[in-house]
């Protein structure tokens, strides 16, 4: 019996790095399905929701394990250009926002969320969906990496000027909390990169992917917590919101991709997804319990086009990166 356990532990071991792989083929699928699961079954996103703090560390993990190195220090070199791709997220989408929706005859709960949405810094797995549809994932962590650093600073004023809305981010102890999301997975990959090895790694790319994906499905339930009841309750209500936040992640990803496509199809199409895509945990987490609930559930339902955005934007990605004669 002994003889056999290092077989049947390498089949094993084989057979799930399939099983990842495959997953990551299927990713875009996968985020559309997760998302969806967790508004038809309230007990399955209720039950998942304490899993969001460590389901944000390990995809973080996930997704240091994957950099180029050399990539990422080739866009570091560049400060230039990633200013403007984080003064154009993080200072002109909310004033875009906001002019966009002034004159609507929306909901002022969803309208300050919209807005809102556009201070925010970027997703956690921004560089995971980059990565999904082809795109520049490596620009997309070193610029969620310095809009996260940043939202502190800039959110609370601009939420506060345009909508007299006090975000309540302190600066010293959101910094602490960063430093905890980014700096304990810098640590672990680090470690698992000399444990693994960089060939071993290379080769299980693909099945380092497929678990991102299961990460970001499992996350997709949690954030839904909520949502199934007021659709109960008020459907009318959760369709405006959920036009709303298609048309503010996809209208900002492509305000993004055409202001900066002077830079090439791949680096302007990277900035834009990650312009679209908003990191709404963290405002989750720091608002506080006076804060409109219209407003929170919003931050909710912004989580479904993000999830589908492989999924619906891929066609497009692939016939835009596509190599055209002359």
């Amino acid at each position: 019996m002994p003889g056999l356990a290092n077989p049947i532990l390498h089949r094993s071991v084989h057979h799930s790095l399939r099983g990842l792989a495959w997953s990551a083929r299927r990713g875009s699928i996968l985020l559309a399905v997760g998302i969806f699961g967790g508004v038809l079954s309230p007990q399955l996103a209720a039950a998942f929701k304490w899993f969001v703090t460590p389901n944000v560390l390990a995809m973080t993990t996930l997704v240091l394990l994957r950099v180029d190195v050399a990539r990422t220090i080739g866009h570091l070199r560049r400060p230039g250009r990633l200013a403007v791709i984080v003064a154009l997220q993080m200072l002109a989408c909310p004033v875009i926002a906001w002019l966009a929706v002034a004159g609507l005859p929306l909901d002022p709960g969803i309208k300050a969320g919209v807005v809102i949405f556009a201070t925010g810094c970027a997703a956690t797995s921004a560089a995971a969906f980059a990565r999904l549809v082809g795109l520049d994932a490596d620009l997309s962590l070193v610029g969620t990496l310095a809009t996260l650093a940043l939202v502190p600073i800039t959110a609370p004023p601009i939420a506060l000027w345009l909508l007299g809305v006090d975000l309540s981010i302190g600066t010293v102890a959101f910094m602490g909390r960063l430093l905890v999301v980014v700096g304990l997975p810098l640590l672990v990959s680090l470690g698992l990169r000399r444990l693994i090895g960089p060939q071993r790694l290379a080769a299980w790319g693909d099945a380092v992917d497929g678990a991102l994906v299961w990460l970001v499905v499992f996350y997709g339930f949690a954030v839904m917590d909520g949502l199934a009841p007021r659709l109960a309750q008020d459907p009318a209500w959760v369709v405006q919101a959920l036009i709303a936040a298609f048309a503010i992640d996809y209208g900002l990803n492509a305000v993004t991709t055409l202001t900066l496509s002077r830079w090439g199809r791949t680096e302007a199409a990277s900035a834009g997804l990650m312009s679209g895509n908003r990191n709404m945990a963290l405002y989750l987490a720091v608002l506080p319990a006076s804060t409109d609930p219209r407003i929170t559930l919003f931050f909710g339902i912004c989580q479904i086009p993000l999830f589908l955005s492989p999924f619906l934007l891929r066609p497009f990605y692939r016939w835009m990166l596509r190599k055209r004669p002359g």
